[in-house]
């Protein structure tokens, strides 16, 4: 047995050992979790599809509102609810069974990392050309979570190069190294995959934890971050060979422990952003560096000198250094952030909590709320994009819980329009050469159907409904903007591509639930019609 079988066999055996509960009526517990919920949360509550169910992961839920979404499902995820197929008492057991914590949470370290390394090829002795023929900066990764699998697919042909197997349950979207040789995926359970574009191998994997929500990739293509909820853990990683460098325990100042809810690149401030879950801050991590010091500088913008003057500053530059690489840069926000967007520039951060709303917009240079942006219903600003309309760059959000898309002045951060929709929405793109912007009718009865909108006029030109009873959803162009891939998320589902200018279809290839794609050039050069 080689020695990658033989780590899988003794993680597997490590993770089915039971958490011991201190809940009397565990058992009972136990088997309705096993009928109910481990398809999606995993054994022993360690999290899957969805995420892990511990306390430490459950504090902002208190048991009604959990007894709630149980009943009824949670909003814009993929929750069921079990109020027909569940009693009062069984649900209510059900909730005390997850905010029972274990006796012992399970661990996930540096040396547990380090020990889940697996090198697959020796990258040197690969080859350092392509072994097929085809535009490398049109390539697209599609992701099939059908069977999970992966598709490399020729941008210019539309025809498949090759398809791989992937690890369980892919999250968070793949990311680049800059040149595009390199994709990188992160499973829900922590595993993180380097992908050789150029030989088509799976090099390097190493798990960074136990249940992962994203990862990230530095703009010099040298590290990755990756963000976990099980444990509540941001790890460093050298992209070379995905060896950890850091592994670092996510709490606020106060000590209070946090899962992250995502970890995102910032390339002109050569920095990762971390998001966290459960508490009030947001943070900056720097990680460029000269003889192991970082040294993180910001010049502020116009729009930050303003506030310093109005508040007494007069120095607008905020110089900050540490003996060591990768020191945090705490922002402390006035509530929880589930969802986010930056500004082209990376000098604002727009944030929402599924609480609350509203947009709070956040100055990455000063450390502080600019402005507050009155939003309906539940916006989705993770798939916002950015295009210039009559003279001034707006930006739009797609709504998950209403059928809306925001469309907001970044200027004066408000809302100058609000497009109705048939329903609400996940995924918006463009292009900035398109005068299009397409969004999807991701929840409700006309899931099927997606819209297309006049970025000049902000009206709804067009709707397609191309696979009548299946989700049609996530868009992703071409490098040159001239074609537009669509999913059909099902298992036998497709992507179709588009004339972007005629909104015609020219192609549909058969897939299995692929549910995002991901084009080498907009995702490596952060085109303003895509997420990043």
């Amino acid at each position: 047995m080689n020695k990658s079988k033989l780590f899988n066999l003794l993680i597997a055996s490590v993770l089915a050992i039971p958490f011991v509960v201190t809940a009397s009526n565990s058992s009972s517990a136990e088997d309705l979790y096993k009928n109910n919920c481990q398809s999606c949360h995993g054994e022993n509550r360690l999290g899957g599809m969805g995420p892990a169910l511990f306390p430490e992961n459950l504090s902002r839920i208190r048991k009604n509102k959990a007894s709630k979404v149980i009943s009824h499902g949670r909003i814009a995820t993929q929750m069921p609810g079990f109020g027909k197929t569940l009693s009062k008492d069984e649900i209510s057991a059900l909730v005390d069974y997850i905010y029972t914590p274990a006796k012992t949470l399970p661990k996930w370290d540096l040396t547990d990392i380090k020990a889940s390394q697996i090198q697959h090829f020796d990258q040197s002795k690969l080859p350092n050309k392509p072994q097929f023929k085809a535009d490398l900066m049109n390539l697209f990764i599609v992701v099939e979570l059908g069977d999970h699998s992966a598709t490399l697919l020729n941008g210019d042909t539309f025809e498949p190069i090759t398809r791989f197997k992937t690890r369980f349950a892919l999250h968070g979207g793949p990311k680049y190294s800059p040149d595009g040789r390199f994709v990188y995926f992160a499973s829900r359970d922590g595993w993180i995959s380097k992908y050789d574009i150029y030989n088509m191998k799976v090099v390097s994997e190493v798990r960074a934890g136990i249940n992962t929500r994203n990862m990230a990739v530095s703009s010099d293509g040298k590290y990755a971050i990756v963000g976990n909820y099980l444990p509540h853990s941001a790890v460093i990683l050298d992209t070379e060979d995905l060896s950890p460098i850091k592994v670092i325990d996510v709490t606020d100042k106060a000590g209070a422990s946090s899962r992250v809810s995502a970890v995102y690149n910032a390339p002109p401030r050569k920095s990762f952003i971390v998001a966290l879950k459960d508490v009030k801050e947001v943070w900056e991590i720097p990680y460029s560096s000269k003889d192991g010091v970082t040294v993180y500088k910001t010049t502020a913008h116009a729009s930050f000198k303003n506030i310093q003057q109005k508040d007494g500053r007069e120095d607008a530059v905020e110089t900050w250094g540490a003996q060591s690489q990768f020191p945090i840069k705490r922002i402390t926000t006035e509530d929880y952030l589930d969802d986010f967007f930056f500004d082209p520039d990376y000098i604002h951060l727009i944030g929402t909590s599924r609480e609350k709303h509203n947009g709070q917009v956040i100055n990455l240079d000063g450390s502080k709320k600019v402005a507050t942006i009155q939003m309906q219903g539940m916006p989705h600003l993770g798939s916002g994009i950015t295009w210039d309309y009559k003279g001034k760059q707006v930006f739009a959000s797609p709504n998950i819980k209403d059928g809306l898309v925001s469309v907001i002045d970044m200027q004066h951060w408000q809302v100058i329009k609000e497009i109705k929709t048939q329903g609400p929405g996940f995924f918006m793109r463009s292009h900035n050469n398109s005068p299009y912007a397409w969004v999807d009718v991701f929840f409700g009865p006309n899931k099927e159907k997606v819209h297309i909108i006049d970025k000049a006029t902000l009206e709804i030109v067009k709707t397609i409904a191309p696979a009548p009873g299946k989700t049609a959803a996530h868009v992703e162009f071409t490098k040159d903007g001239k074609y537009v891939l669509l999913s059909i998320w099902d298992n036998e589902g497709a992507v179709i591509v588009y004339d972007a200018n005629t909104l015609e279809e020219i192609k549909r290839l058969p897939m299995k639930k692929p549910s995002g794609k991901y084009n080498v050039y907009n995702k490596t050069h952060y085109e303003r019609g895509t997420s990043h």
